[in-house]
């Protein structure tokens, strides 16, 4: 499906002043596709924001107590959690380089004038919606079929695992765990998208980027905060896994939500 220009942009924006997160939130506000889901004070709240929260694109201040904005983006590259676009704002100029190096998507000084700014959210629009198109591509023909067994090491054994038999699958600081009702054990794939790419997509579903589950095995999708939901496994301790805010559209489409 092709991405609409108006499909709406989730933003988070981070400064350790007040005054400045209100100054931009209000300039947001001229740029109806861009949606602010959340705000941080610091770089560990900013962290734990962008993992739980995932959004498209992240606004934030260089200079922060603590854990600055450059140490954020560090922070997540150690925790291999994907980056989203970090558009940084500072009344400095010195971190610009050291910035793009990061692979920030713009840099912008403060005070943060309209014109510069429909400048930044412009090329965001772009960026974003050329990386969506991107992974709604369909697989080529040449793919690789499904692995219908995957080698699961649980307590020094070597576990062949039926795919269909795999409840869900999660990732925690670079290591996959993955999960039946008979056992619970470590996969040797590097990345969760690696493993991904070789399971059924049919049956197996990225509802978050630290959690693949098997479709079959949802028991029940349970209301969470701001209009998201989590859904329940059906392994022995009935997990409660988030949806992730992108992955919600598509749950609310296949379930009529």
């Amino acid at each position: 499906m092709p991405v609409r220009a108006t499909a709406t942009l989730s933003v988070l924006l981070v400064d350790d002043e007040a005054l400045a997160l209100s100054e931009l939130s209000y300039l947001l506000k001229d740029f109806p596709d861009l949606e602010v889901i959340g705000t941080a004070s610091n770089g560990l709240e900013a962290v734990e924001a962008i993992e739980n929260l995932e959004p498209d694109i992240v606004f934030m201040d260089v200079q922060m107590p603590g854990l600055d904005g450059l140490g954020v983006i560090r922070r997540l590259n150690e925790k291999k959690i994907p980056l989203p676009h970090f558009v940084l704002a500072t009344a400095f100029d010195q971190y610009a380089v050291e910035a793009f190096q990061l692979e920030a998507l713009d840099y912008l000084l403060k005070p943060i004038e309209r014109a510069r700014l429909e400048q930044t959210v412009e090329r965001a629009r772009k960026v974003v919606e050329g990386h969506q198109r991107a992974a709604e591509a369909p697989a080529t023909q040449s793919a690789a079929p499904a692995r219908n067994r995957i080698l699961v090491r649980h307590l020094n054994r070597n576990l062949i695992v039926e795919a269909q038999d795999i409840i869900f699958v999660t990732i925690d600081e670079g290591v996959i765990t993955v999960v039946t009702n008979e056992a619970e054990g470590l996969s040797n794939y590097r990345t969760i998208e690696e493993m991904q790419a070789d399971l059924d997509p049919d049956l197996f579903w990225r509802v978050h980027r630290s959690y693949l589950v098997n479709v079959k095995r949802i028991r029940e999708v349970v209301p969470w905060f701001k209009s998201s939901f989590q859904v329940k496994m059906d392994d022995k301790k009935q997990t409660l896994i988030p949806v992730s805010r992108v992955q919600t559209k598509k749950l609310r489409a296949l379930l009529k939500l």
